[in-house]
C-alpha cells in the first residue's frame, strides 16, 4: 500500500522534474562561472520536451476498459540530458555565454523548482489529510 502511494506516476514525474531542475541549476552555475573563459561553450538541460512527449504518447501496454476511464500511463523512463551549444559565439574569444541570459535562466529555473516542490507538497498533504480522515 505504502509503495503504491510513494511510487505513483505523479510522484515519479515530480521527482524527475525536481532532479532535472537541480541539474539545470548546476549547469547554469557552471555557465556563469565560465563567463570569462576563452572558448568555453555553454550547456543547457533538456527535460520538459521529453516529459511532454512521454506524457502524450499513446503507446501503452495497458488498456482502458471503459471509454470514461482515464488513460493509464505506465512508468516514465525519461532522464534530463545536457546539451552543449557549440553553434554560437558572442565574443571574439569563442565564448558563447551571455551573463544576462544565464541569470534570467537561473531565476526561471528557481521558480520552476519551487512550483514542482509545491506540487509535491500538495500531493503529500492530501495523503496526510486522508490518513487523518480530514481531521485537524
Amino acid at each position: 500500500m505504502l509503495n503504491s502511494i510513494l511510487k505513483s506516476t505523479q510522484i515519479s514525474v515530480l521527482e524527475k522534474a525536481l532532479g532535472a531542475a537541480s541539474l539545470r541549476h548546476k549547469v547554469i552555475s557552471d555557465n556563469i562561472a565560465n563567463v570569462n573563459t576563452p572558448r568555453f561553450k555553454k550547456s543547457e538541460v533538456s527535460f520538459e520536451d521529453q516529459l511532454d512527449l512521454a506524457m502524450n504518447t499513446k503507446n501503452t501496454p495497458l488498456a482502458r476498459t471503459h471509454e470514461r476511464h482515464l488513460p493509464i500511463k505506465s512508468g516514465l523512463n525519461i532522464e534530463p540530458t545536457i546539451n552543449t551549444i557549440t553553434t554560437t559565439s558572442f565574443r571574439s574569444d569563442g565564448n558563447n555565454v551571455d551573463i544576462d541570459s544565464e541569470m534570467a535562466s537561473l531565476a526561471k529555473n528557481s521558480i520552476y523548482y519551487d512550483a514542482v516542490a509545491q506540487q509535491m507538497n500538495k500531493y503529500f498533504a492530501s495523503i496526510k489529510s486522508a490518513i487523518n480522515e480530514g481531521r485537524r
